[in-house]
């Protein structure tokens, strides 16, 4: 393995730049293509650098996620939950989708239940659209499940299944995919940087025309899900595939990604301060039956409850997807994301630490969330084996 391609001299490449003096002109001709990237620094990947260990589930439902109204308890309930692994991804557009059923209720106060990923998205939304907002929580950032996703942006993610997925949902759903990247962007380069683009490596034992052995893939219980993210081509950089010489890890097969990601503390904070700069309120409140939707002042609530919405509402659409991370210490220069196809292994650098997401064989269907340290050992050594 050679090690340049981790470090390089900076002066190197000045030492190509031309020399020109004022009276000089450097020659017009461009080159024949981009410089090769710059090489890449190494990760410190091991047991002893994992400063935290979290587990969260992810609120799955085959049919996507529930967006629809009720009345019930005297209220006007709109559902929004059920978003599986896209619920950051996919919130600005899914609030938006949203956001006619609110105004149906015909209340310019509302409340909104849950203050993570899809509860604060909304909450926003609808402040952006002239509605004056209450967030009841028995939890905020950075105690909410959301604070615990790893922070690529994945709006295909376990959002349904195959079979639900008809093309009057997909369109929805890219309209969703859409609005939500066009935001994204629009957060770009703020302080704090919540919104980054990434370079990334998708690395493979195989070759990526070979399907995976049986065993790669989740428990016999996981379905299918659909192939989405090919609508979305047209803003999405294209991936490049390596040759050996070209990466520095010790796997037979590379390519280089590039994808949006997200710093979820940063990125939560500046949208708790943008809420409650608006005007809005924050309540601490546990609900144990809906019920309690009935005792609230606003007449329109708005339901983003996530998982909880199993056992609040004893919605059994919702299917449990354990997820376990383990933070590293931060390393600022390692500014890649890595993904090793068939070993269920993804990183991501963040400003608050390196994200070692490992998936278990039996994570779908799974409500256990105990921390298993052995698992995320096993996972940052498997990362250690790719570099040398």
């Amino acid at each position: 393995m050679k090690r340049r391609l981790f470090l390089g001299a900076g002066t190197a490449v000045l030492a190509n730049l031309p020399m020109c003096s004022p009276a000089q002109t450097p020659d017009p001709t461009p080159p024949a293509a981009f410089a090769p990237p710059r090489p890449l620094a190494p990760l410190r990947a091991s047991a002893d650098r994992i400063m935290d260990l979290n587990v969260c589930l992810r609120p799955f439902r085959a049919q996507g996620p529930r967006i629809e109204s009720e009345q019930r308890y005297g209220k006007h309930i709109v559902h929004h939950y059920g978003h599986g692994g896209s619920g950051w991804s996919l919130s600005w557009g899914s609030a938006k989708l949203a956001l006619p059923l609110i105004r149906a209720g015909g209340h310019q106060q509302i409340a909104v239940i849950g203050c993570g990923a899809i509860g604060l998205t909304t909450a926003r939304v609808a402040q952006m659209n002239g509605l004056k907002v209450r967030i009841y929580c028995k939890e905020r950032p950075p105690e909410v499940a959301s604070s615990k996703a790893t922070g690529m942006w994945s709006p295909d993610s376990r959002i349904c299944s195959s079979e639900h997925a008809t093309p009057a949902w997909t369109r929805a759903w890219e309209a969703m995919a859409r609005s939500s990247f066009k935001t994204y962007q629009s957060l770009l380069g703020l302080a704090e940087q919540p919104v980054e683009w990434r370079d990334g490596y998708l690395l493979s034992d195989i070759p990526f025309d070979q399907p995976l052995p049986a065993s790669a893939h989740g428990g016999d219980d996981e379905p299918d899900y659909p192939n989405l993210i090919g609508e979305l081509d047209d803003i999405r950089p294209k991936s490049v595939l390596l040759r050996p010489g070209e990466h520095p890890f010790r796997v037979a097969h590379a390519k280089r990604f590039t994808q949006m990601s997200f710093n979820i503390s940063s990125y939560q904070r500046l949208l708790m301060d943008d809420f409650l700069r608006a005007g809005g309120e924050i309540v601490h409140e546990v609900f144990e039956h809906p019920r309690q939707f009935g005792g609230l002042r606003e007449r329109t609530i708005v339901n983003c409850t996530g998982y909880g919405a199993r056992a609040l509402l004893g919605d059994k659409s919702i299917i449990p997807v354990r997820g376990q991370t383990a933070r590293l210490l931060p390393q600022i220069e390692v500014d890649y994301a890595l993904i090793y196809r068939g070993h269920n292994l993804f990183m991501l650098p963040r400003r608050d630490g390196v994200l070692v997401q490992a998936q278990g064989e039996h994570d779908f269907g799974n409500e256990d969330t105990r921390i298993d340290r052995a698992q995320s050992v096993a996972a940052v050594e498997r990362l250690a084996a790719l570099f040398s």
